[in-house]
C-alpha cells in the first residue's frame, strides 16, 4: 500500500465511525436480495462485486476450504489488522482480530446468514470498539467466501492520554537556558499538564513559558534548581523527594538534550491512584494478575479472574503460575518465561486450568511492571477457547455436508485416494448412487419434504457402511459409497443390491409415505482404474447404464461404456456446430380432420441432417441437447422456423410446435411466441403449442400462469401424448386445453385390445364433454381408421396419410388431398 493511501486509511481508522454505521443493514439487505430461491448462500459476484464504493475499503474477504485465509483487504481493514499481505491464513493475523473474525465467520456459515460481531482491539494505546459484519456467499467455482465488513463504532479511548490526564503526577516539560559561556543558568516552561498546576497551586496558563527565576514557586526552589542542572549536567535521571505545605511530592528529571522532562507525583495521593488502578486493574472485564517475576507467586488478581478461573482470591494469591498449567506444559511455559523482556504477546496458544479441572485455551499479554517494590509481570489472558472451538466447526463444515451430515464430495475424494493409496494392489470399489423418482418428491411436495428425505437416506446409508468404508454425499440426490476392504465383485454386487432394496423401502414423513428407489454405478481398482478421477469417472459411468435400463438396479463399469460416453461427446460437440452451421431443419405432418377428410395444420418436427452422418434421429439428438442446455435455443429457432412457413399456406392451415420444459424453465416463453408471430406475420389462432404433462410437474403454478398469458394470445394449447402419465385427467381441470392427442401405443393395438378401445372411447368421450378436440397419433392403417371414426375422435395423423415431409412438399400434400397451397391473403 502506497504511503498516502495508508496515511489516508489511518486518518479514517482514527475518527468516530458513527455516521457509516448504517451501512451495515444496507449490507445486509443486499446480502438477503441476492439470494436465489432453493440456494442457502447468495453468489459472491452478486453480493461483494458492483458498487460497494468506499465499503469496499471496509470488507475483508475470507475463503475457506478447511482453514479460513484472508484472500483479500481494503485499506481500511489493512490498517485495523496492522498487516497488508493476503492469501495467508488468518490465525497469522494479530491474534484480537484473528479471533473476532474466526467467530464472526463461524457463527455466519452456521447460521447460513450474516452475523454481527463486535471485537475490541488495541491498537497505539487506544483502545477501540469495532463491528464485524460477516456475509457468507458461495462463489460460482463452488468456494464459500465469506465478506467481513469492520468499522469502527462509538468513541475510541486513547489509554496513555487517559492515564496522563486523570493522574495525579505532575508533568513539566522545560528547556535549558544558557549564557554566553554556554552553562545552564535557567529553565523555561515549555509543556505541563493539569496535575502541575494543582500541586503547584498556580493559576491556570501562569506557568507555561515562564522562567523558573522569574517567579517564587515551587520548581524555583533551590533544591529543583540544583536537581534539574544536575540532570542537565550529568545526562542522567535523577530523583528528589522534598515537602511542601504538608504534602510530600516525589520529583522525577531526564533530560533529552537541553530538554528536561519533570515529574511530580504527590505521594499523598496515593489512595486516590490506587483508585485509578482499580478502575484499569480490578474492574477490567478481562482476566489479569501481577505475580512475581522471580517466585512466579500471584500477587495480585482481578475480579474477572477470580470469576473465569473458578479459584477463589485467596485461593489464587496463595497459588504459583505453575499450578494453573498443564503439567505437560511446564517446560514450555518456562522456557517461554526466560525468554520475554520487558513486555510479552503469545506466539501461541496456552492451555490453562480451572479450579473444577476444565482446560481452557488462551492467549496471554505481559508487561513488566513493579507492585509493592517486587518485580513482576502483569499479565492479561484473552480466552480464545470458543474461537478454537469455531475452527473446529470450520473444519468439520469444510469436509461434510450440511444438510445430511454425511462427508461431502472432497472429503470423499480425500478418503479415497489415502485408500488406493494403502491398498497395495488390492480392489478398492467405488459405489456411485442416484435415487430414482427424488424429483417427482421435490416437484411434487416441495424443496423442504425432499431435504427431509436426504436425510432419511443419509441415516439409512450410516447403518449400513461402516469401519473403513465410507458413505458420502457428492451433491443433490447423489450419494457414493468407498468398498475398502479388498472387496470382490460379488461382494461389490451384493452390497449394491442391499443398498437398493433398503434405500427403495417406503419412508414415512408427516404421516406421508414416501416411495423413491436407487440406482448404482460400480467401478473396482485396479481394472477400472488406477486413481479417485478415474475410478469416479468410470463408476458414474456404470450408473447412467443404470439410469438407462430403467433404474433400480446396479451395473458394473464396462469397457464398452466408455466408448459410448465417448460418442455422446462427439455428439455433443457436433450439436454445437450443427446449431452455428445451420444444419437443423423443418419437417411436417399432416393433421387430418376425421370429418372432412382434408388437412387441417402440420406438426413441425425438428431434423438434424449431418454432413456425414446423414439424418441423425431426434431420439438421439434431443435428450442430448437438453442435457447440454441447447434445446431451449432449438425451440426457439423452431417456432421463428415454423411460424415463418406457416404464414405461407392457406388461412384454415393451422401449425403446431412441441415445447419442452426447459423453455418454460427460461420463463421468457411468452416474450418469444409473441416475437415469432410479430416477425412472421401468423394469426396467432393458427399456431398450436404441443405440451406434455412434465410441464406440469414442476412449478405448476408459475407453468399455469404462463399457458394462460400464451391462450389470451389466442394460441391454442394442446396435451400431447395423453393418457401415459399418472395425473392427466387433473391437468384438464388445471387448464382448459383446446386440444388432446391420444397416445400412438393405443392406437396401435386398437384391432387387437378391447381395453385400447376402451381408453380411445373414454378419452373421444372425454373431449366431447369438455368440448376439447381429440386427435389421434400413429394411425397406420384403414382398419385404425376406421376404429378411431366409430369412436368420435375428431383428427389423426400418421404414416397413413405421410411422413413429415420437407417444407417444399407441403404442396403437393395440400394437393394429395384436394386443398390449394395458395398463400394466405
Amino acid at each position: 500500500m502506497r504511503g498516502e493511501d495508508m496515511s489516508a486509511a489511518k486518518k479514517a481508522l482514527g475518527k468516530p465511525a458513527t455516521e457509516m454505521f448504517d451501512d451495515i443493514p444496507v449490507l445486509q439487505r443486499k446480502w438477503r436480495a441476492a439470494l436465489r430461491p432453493g440456494e442457502r448462500l447468495p453468489r459472491y459476484e452478486d453480493v461483494m462485486l458492483g458498487s460497494l464504493g468506499r465499503l469496499a475499503d471496509h470488507i475483508a474477504l475470507l475463503r475457506y476450504d478447511g482453514t479460513l485465509e484472508l484472500s483479500r483487504s481494503g485499506r481500511y481493514v489493512q490498517t485495523w489488522l496492522g498487516d497488508e499481505r493476503w492469501d495467508i491464513s488468518v490465525a497469522a493475523l494479530a491474534p484480537d482480530c484473528a479471533t473476532a473474525l474466526i467467530e464472526a465467520a463461524a457463527n455466519a456459515l452456521d447460521e447460513g446468514r450474516p452475523h454481527l460481531a463486535n471485537a475490541h482491539c488495541v491498537r497505539d494505546g487506544m483502545v477501540r470498539t469495532y463491528d464485524v459484519l460477516a456475509l457468507p456467499t458461495t462463489s460460482r467455482w463452488g468456494t464459500t467466501l465469506i465478506g467481513a465488513y469492520i468499522n469502527e463504532r462509538g468513541t475510541q479511548y486513547n489509554l496513555l492520554d487517559a492515564i496522563f490526564s486523570a493522574t495525579d503526577d505532575a508533568v513539566v516539560s522545560l528547556a535549558t537556558l544558557r549564557d554566553a559561556d554556554g552553562q545552564p543558568f535557567d529553565f523555561q516552561v515549555v509543556h505541563h499538564n493539569k496535575s502541575a498546576e494543582l500541586i503547584l497551586k498556580l493559576p491556570s496558563g501562569s506557568l507555561l513559558w515562564r522562567r523558573l527565576g522569574e517567579r517564587a514557586n515551587l520548581l524555583a526552589s533551590p533544591d529543583v534548581r540544583e536537581l534539574l542542572l544536575a540532570v542537565v549536567c550529568g545526562g542522567r535521571g535523577e530523583q528528589l523527594e522534598i515537602e511542601t505545605d504538608g504534602r510530600y511530592l516525589r520529583l522525577s528529571a531526564t533530560a533529552f538534550a537541553d530538554v528536561v522532562s519533570l515529574t511530580m507525583s504527590d505521594v499523598t495521593a496515593l489512595k486516590r491512584r490506587d483508585a485509578s488502578f482499580r478502575l484499569l486493574f480490578d474492574n477490567n472485564p478481562m482476566p489479569m494478575w501481577v505475580f512475581d517475576a522471580e517466585t512466579k507467586q500471584f500477587l495480585s488478581v482481578n475480579d474477572a479472574a477470580v470469576q473465569h478461573y473458578g479459584y477463589s482470591r485467596a485461593t489464587f494469591l496463595r497459588m504459583r503460575l505453575p499450578e494453573i498449567w498443564p503439567r505437560d506444559e511446564w517446560d514450555s511455559h518456562s522456557e517461554a518465561l526466560e525468554c520475554i523482556g520487558d513486555t510479552y504477546r503469545s506466539t501461541r496458544n496456552w492451555r490453562h486450568l480451572r479450579a473444577d479441572g476444565s482446560e481452557i485455551e488462551v492467549l496471554t499479554f505481559g508487561r513488566r511492571v513493579t507492585f509493592d517494590d517486587r518485580e513482576g509481570y502483569l499479565v492479561a489472558v484473552v480466552d480464545i477457547t470458543e474461537r478454537r472451538k469455531a475452527e473446529a466447526r470450520i473444519a468439520y463444515m469444510a469436509h461434510h455436508d450440511g444438510l445430511t451430515n454425511l462427508p461431502n464430495r472432497d472429503y470423499f475424494q480425500e478418503r479415497l485416494k489415502q485408500a488406493l493409496d494403502q491398498a497395495g494392489g488390492k480392489r478398492v470399489g467405488v459405489l456411485c448412487i442416484d435415487l430414482d423418482l427424488f424429483k417427482n418428491i421435490n416437484d411434487s411436495f416441495g424443496h423442504p419434504m425432499g431435504d427431509r428425505l436426504l436425510k432419511e437416506v443419509a441415516e439409512r446409508l450410516r447403518t449400513v457402511i461402516r469401519g473403513t468404508n465410507l458413505a458420502a454425499r457428492l451433491g443433490g440426490d447423489e450419494f457414493a459409497v468407498i468398498l475398502a476392504a479388498d472387496v470382490s465383485p460379488n461382494e461389490a454386487s451384493a452390497c449394491a443390491s442391499l443398498l437398493i432394496e433398503m434405500l427403495s423401502a417406503p419412508y414415512e414423513i408427516d404421516g406421508l409415505e414416501l416411495v423413491i428407489g436407487a440406482s448404482i454405478g460400480i467401478a473396482l481398482s485396479p481394472g477400472d482404474g488406477l486413481t479417485s478421477e478415474d475410478l469416479m469417472r468410470n463408476a458414474d459411468m456404470a450408473l447412467y447404464r443404470a439410469k438407462s435400463d430403467g433404474g433400480g438396479v446396479h451395473h458394473f463399469f464396462e469397457k464398452e461404456m466408455d466408448l459410448q460416453a465417448q460418442k455422446r461427446r462427439d455428439m455433443e460437440l457436433d450439436l454445437r456446430h450443427a446449431f452455428a452451421n445451420g444444419e437443423f431443419e423443418l419437417h411436417y405432418q399432416p393433421l387430418v380432420s376425421i370429418v372432412s377428410d382434408r388437412i387441417s395444420g402440420f406438426e413441425s418436427l425438428l431434423r438434424w441432417r449431418h454432413p456425414e452422418k446423414g439424418m441423425i434421429s431426434p431420439a438421439e439428438f434431443i435428450p442430448v441437447a437438453e442435457d447440454i442446455g441447447l434445446i431451449t435455443q432449438l425451440g426457439e429457432w423452431v417456432l421463428r422456423e415454423a411460424c415463418g412457413e406457416a404464414v405461407k399456406w392457406p388461412v384454415d392451415i393451422k401449425v403446431a410446435v412441441n415445447l419442452s420444459p426447459a423453455q418454460f424453465r427460461s420463463r421468457n416463453l411468452v416474450q418469444v411466441v409473441i416475437s415469432a408471430l410479430a416477425q412472421s406475420g401468423l394469426a396467432p389462432k393458427r399456431l398450436e403449442l404441443e405440451i406434455t404433462e412434465s410441464i406440469f410437474l414442476a412449478e405448476t403454478d408459475a407453468n399455469l400462469a404462463t399457458l394462460h398469458q400464451l391462450r389470451e394470445l389466442g394460441v391454442g394449447i394442446s396435451m400431447d401424448d395423453f393418457g401415459t402419465g399418472y395425473s392427466s385427467l387433473s391437468y384438464l381441470r388445471s387448464f382448459p386445453f383446446d386440444k388432446i392427442k391420444i397416445d400412438r401405443s393405443f392406437v396401435k393395438d386398437l384391432a387387437e385390445r378391447p381395453d385400447c378401445v376402451a381408453i380411445v372411447r373414454a378419452i373421444s368421450g372425454l373431449g366431447r364433454s369438455l368440448n376439447i378436440t381429440t386427435t389421434a397419433e400413429g394411425v397406420e392403417t384403414e382398419d385404425q381408421l376406421d376404429w378411431l371414426r366409430a369412436e368420435g375422435c375428431n383428427e389423426v395423423q400418421g404414416f397413413l396419410f405421410s411422413a413429415a415431409r420437407p417444407a417444399g412438399e407441403i404442396t403437393q400434400l395440400l394437393a394429395k388431398f384436394g386443398q390449394r397451397a395458395s398463400r394466405a391473403a
